[in-house]
């Protein structure tokens, strides 16, 4: 995580969505799960949720009440 002004979920939500540009996580690929997320970035559970909120409504994410967030087929550009 990089120190500045920057949000630590906006600086979380920028991380994921790189990997995604790059190829690191692939279309339909899930994500792990928000613990997991808060674990792996050291930040608090409220702080993934944020971010993956800011994913949701870029349509980069799609999450699925009991089975995961996975990234979007189609990617939104």
């Amino acid at each position: 995580m990089q120190d500045g002004p920057e949000y630590a979920y906006a600086q979380v939500a920028s991380h994921i969505e790189e990997r995604i540009a790059i190829g690191d996580l692939a279309p339909g690929a899930r994500l792990p799960g928000e613990r997991a997320l808060a674990e792996e970035y050291g930040v608090a559970l409220g702080t993934i949720r944020s971010a993956l909120d800011v994913l949701r409504k870029k349509e980069l994410v799609i999450t699925t009440p009991s089975k995961g967030t996975f990234i979007a087929r189609e990617q939104a550009q």
